[in-house]
């Protein structure tokens, strides 16, 4: 059990990381250089590396945390890198300018800390209360793990961004501006109140994100019941995010098998999830209601071992795939 001290230094060190990084995007506004996403990139990826090894010291003899976080760590950056293909179809489908897409990409990622705070709180409520919830949640992976390999890899000119109904009811209910003001996001003109394109392109990826989210809680859930732990892999693997779009963003075409490999992931933490509801079973029409014991179980070295397999797999034969295909001209160096 997690200490409300350590609870909240670390909300504490999230805060700072966020108002650090909205301090260098609201007040220097600028398109990053390639070499400076993979400075940032790397950086937040030590920090996860440290803070998973510092558990080894301070968490308490005989928790997984580790292991644990590692494995939910390896999963949810792996999803990030993904979902980061229907990013670039949004933000090229507002056409916003390369001088405001730190800005919108920092709003989806604090707004997706914070739905996730929430899915993180209710998934484990849920699953202290019903132990059943592991059924569903391991169904709901099969078949997203289905989904993501009969897709394929990514492939932008088949990849289309169809608005939900939140953004088609902003539009029928707000005034939009011809284009947009700079960095604002709401201004005044002709005497009324208008919203710019880049209100409307914030608020399609933070609510794009909850769909994101739908998949990734019960993927980390299948990994750990530590809530602790939960949210701490999505923090770090979120956190990074906005550097690596911009490092990734050239390259998300080489890497045509990732999904691939993430389906294979979500069924494995799917099978994980089911043969933890059977040795908590208590519905009545499985086995007259009692515990399977002899249903195997995973440990979590299996679990970070087959993430690192699948995932690393998968990027091996993308680039091995695509070799020889030219470096993408958006991630050449670039100056601020």
């Amino acid at each position: 059990m997690t200490s409300a001290t350590v609870w909240v230094l670390t909300l504490v060190g999230v805060g700072a990381v966020i108002v650090f990084d909205l301090a260098v995007v609201v007040r220097r506004p600028h398109e990053p250089a390639f070499s400076e996403s993979v400075r940032w990139t790397l950086f937040y990826i030590a920090s996860a590396v440290v803070f998973g090894f510092s558990m080894l010291w301070w968490r308490t003899p005989g928790q997984d945390g580790a292991s644990e976080f590692f494995a939910g760590y390896l999963t949810e950056w792996s999803l990030s890198v993904d979902n980061l293909f229907v990013f670039l179809v949004i933000l090229g489908r507002f056409a916003v300018p390369a001088l405001y897409r730190q800005r919108v990409l920092l709003f989806g990622v604090v707004l997706a800390l914070v739905l996730r705070g929430l899915f993180i709180a209710a998934g484990g409520a849920a699953l202290a209360a019903f132990s059943w919830v592991f059924y569903l949640f391991g169904a709901f992976l099969l078949w997203t793990a289905f989904s993501v390999a009969r897709e394929g890899g990514p492939d932008e000119g088949e990849v289309e961004y169809h608005e939900n109904r939140l953004m088609r009811g902003l539009r029928r209910f707000t005034h939009e501006t011809d284009g947009y003001r700079g960095g604002a996001v709401v201004v005044r003109e002709g005497g009324r109140r208008m919203v710019t394109p880049l209100l409307l392109v914030m608020i399609a990826i933070g609510s794009t994100d909850v769909l994101f989210a739908l998949d990734s809680i019960p993927a980390i859930f299948g990994l750990t019941q530590d809530p602790y732990l939960v949210f701490t892999a999505n923090a770090f693997a979120l956190m990074g995010l906005r550097q690596l779009f911009f490092v990734v963003q050239g390259l998300l075409k080489r890497l045509k098998y990732l999904s691939y490999g993430l389906s294979v992931v979500l069924a494995f933490i799917a099978v994980k999830l089911v043969l933890e509801a059977l040795h908590t079973n208590s519905l009545p029409f499985i086995n007259g209601g009692e515990n399977i014991e002899w249903a195997p179980q995973v440990p979590t070295w299996m679990s970070l071992a087959v993430i690192v397999m699948a995932i690393g797999g998968a990027a091996l034969v993308s680039v091995a795939a695509t070799r020889g295909s030219g470096a993408p001209a958006d991630v050449s160096e670039r100056g601020n």
